[in-house]
């Protein structure tokens, strides 16, 4: 048999491929975190519109992010970017502010699976949602759709630039965070800190809680 063609690596002008990413061992200790905490631990920062949600719940989604810019209605540059980003990564996609469309589906979850990807977050739809469930990739989206999406050679799209999500600015490499209460991007170089806080918020609020059950107050325990 012969052997495949060795895969030219996708370059382009708007495409990097190179990017800093949060580290492992921090990626590792916020997976084990809520997102809600991260936020409030980081000085509730990083909220992604509420609006996107797990497709399937019971998924988190944690890791260091690849960025997507995509036209509006097109997904050819979500295809390239699962083939940019590395094991562990999570896609984050903005899709020019055009929602309803289809932008993933079962196909796309297997190809990002079979890649080792950490998760998709879309500020978009996605479908075939009874499928992804038994894929088992961590998606969040604003919903589903069945409107089909172009692939348009011509159009421009970027991957691993910045993303703007109604105020929150994402860049590539930051921690990703998400669970059923939302998503959270932290940015890189607080990430670390930000997860040590919110460790130690956890094991904070832990106490008060075991006070709370035991008789106290919260009005009391919080002196309000």
């Amino acid at each position: 048999m012969d052997e495949p063609a060795p895969r030219t690596p996708l370059s382009g002008p708007t495409i990097r491929a190179d990017i800093e990413r949060v580290d492992a061992a921090t990626v590792a200790a916020a997976s084990r975190l809520p997102a809600s905490t991260l936020h409030e631990a980081g000085g509730r920062i990083g909220v992604l519109p509420t609006a996107i949600k797990p497709v399937t719940q019971g998924l988190r989604v944690c890791g260091p992010a690849v960025t997507v810019h995509s036209p509006g209605g097109d997904n050819l540059w979500v295809h390239r970017a699962i083939y940019v980003a590395q094991p562990g990564d999570v896609l984050v996609v903005h899709a020019s502010g055009v929602y309803d469309y289809g932008y993933w589906g079962e196909i796309m979850s297997t190809a990002a699976q079979a890649r080792g990807l950490g998760g998709l977050v879309i500020d978009g739809c996605v479908r075939d949602g009874e499928v992804l469930r038994d894929v088992g990739l961590p998606i969040f989206a604003r919903g589903l759709s069945i409107r089909g999406t172009g692939k348009d050679q011509r159009a421009i799209g970027w991957i691993n630039a910045p993303v703007l999500f109604e105020g929150v600015t994402v860049q590539p490499g930051d921690l990703v965070v998400g669970d059923a209460d939302g998503v959270v991007a932290i940015p890189r170089a607080l990430a670390r800190e930000v997860v040590e806080t919110a460790g130690r918020r956890e094991r904070l609020e832990a106490d008060v809680m075991r006070r709370l059950r035991e008789g106290e107050r919260t009005l009391e325990v919080y002196q309000f």
